[in-house]
């Protein structure tokens, strides 16, 4: 029970520790401490405060002794996260959202956490806090609806909090988390079965995460469908270049082809589909994002759908990415054209097809990039001397 009025000596003085961002007098006072739920003449509680000053140690300290996450009485109705947000230490928002912190509060603004951290610039608080998924909302489909084995328990809950949704990195997410790759169906039936049940959530209902669900089933769907086009084609010995090479890499050519405008014309063709499939088509989310795709110099669909999950994000030009899955600020470039970024040697890897016919010119016809051998060995030994670090 939280209360506020004359505080004792001991009291004031932890209001002032957290102050001065004192980490070790904090340990040693909060033994001390009766009621952590306490408030300031200005109603805010310590792990406000803690919040505020972007202090993860502190904030986990009140935590343990027991601080409601979301308690609240300050008069412009700030949760601790919303100053988390403000704050812009996305592992003080990890921390206030394990504990059990509510994501959908608004202040006396209208604001959510997250879109006060995007009010300030602190997109990657916007990006932690919109896709974070408590884990007993994965535990249900374990215990009450076994659709997974339990050992798939934290993969699964890993793929639907992942923040870069690139449909490639979705993809490598599906192959590379243990286990998921070999339950696509099931994966697809819960992420739909999560997405109806997060829009009958009244007034709790979040449009940004049915969506995210919804957008993750189609691209397991893509994955699920190329799977069988390519048993079909082995059974007709038919697409012999398509049969050597995996689901993830045929699924992420088919993505990074270029048109004849150097536009990604596939990708952005899909996930417009994607969009326009999202049953719930009464809700704002959606009509936003339509409006957006609407016009004539209308951004593209993975710019629509990074916004709309993420949210809004300002000098996104700045910002450097892989060119084959999106991640930001890619540790290494192809060593020849010394233009274009990527993750690491997979990433070069799966975007060489196509990356190949336009290194030199990217280069200013510097050299001519060697050839490549159909060999697997010797292709990932050219790949690997082609990157470099940045």
């Amino acid at each position: 029970m939280s209360k506020k009025g004359e505080l004792t000596a001991v009291e004031k003085q932890l209001f002032e520790v957290i102050e001065k961002n004192d980490t070790l007098l904090l340990k040693t006072l909060l033994p001390q401490i009766q009621n952590v739920n306490i408030l300031d003449e200005n109603s805010m509680t310590p792990l406000q405060h803690a919040a505020y000053k972007g202090n993860r140690e502190m904030v986990q300290m009140l935590i343990d002794q027991g601080s409601d996450v979301n308690l609240c009485e300050h008069q412009h109705n700030y949760t601790a996260l919303h100053f988390a947000g403000l704050s812009g230490n996305i592992e003080v928002c990890i921390a206030l959202l394990l504990a059990g912190a509510k994501s959908n509060v608004t202040n006396t603004v209208g604001r959510t956490a997250s879109q006060m951290a995007a009010f300030v610039g602190h997109h990657s608080c916007v990006a932690i806090i919109n896709n974070y998924v408590p884990k007993e909302e994965v535990d249900y489909y374990l215990k009450n609806k076994p659709l997974l084995p339990k050992f798939l328990a934290e993969s699964f809950h890993k793929f639907i909090m992942q923040v870069n949704i690139h449909p490639v990195k979705v993809a490598l997410n599906l192959q590379n988390f243990l286990g998921l790759s070999d339950h696509l169906q099931e994966i697809k039936a819960i992420l739909e079965h999560m997405r109806d049940k997060e829009m009958k959530k009244g007034t709790e209902m979040n449009e940004v995460m049915a969506f995210k669900f919804h957008y993750l089933s189609c691209i397991s769907n893509e994955i699920i469908k190329l799977r069988e086009r390519q048993k079909d084609a082995k059974k007709d010995n038919e697409n012999e270049d398509e049969k050597k090479l995996d689901v993830t890499e045929l699924f992420t050519r088919k993505l990074l082809k270029p048109s004849k405008e150097n536009t990604l014309d596939f990708l952005d063709g899909l996930l417009r589909e994607y969009i326009r499939e999202f049953p719930f088509r009464e809700c704002t989310l959606f009509r936003q994002m339509l409006t957006s795709l609407t016009g004539k110099d209308a951004p593209s669909a993975l710019s629509v759908i990074t916004a709309a999950i993420n949210g809004q994000r300002g000098f996104i030009d700045t910002v450097t990415i892989c060119n084959t899955c999106g991640e930001e600020k890619p540790g290494k470039k192809c060593s020849k054209c010394k233009v274009v970024q990527y993750c690491d040697r997979n990433c070069q890897r799966l975007h060489w097809h196509w990356h190949k016919k336009a290194c030199a010119r990217l280069g200013q016809n510097v050299g001519e990039p060697e050839k490549i051998s159909p060999d697997a060995n010797e292709l990932s030994a050219e790949i690997q001397n082609l990157l470099v670090k940045n």
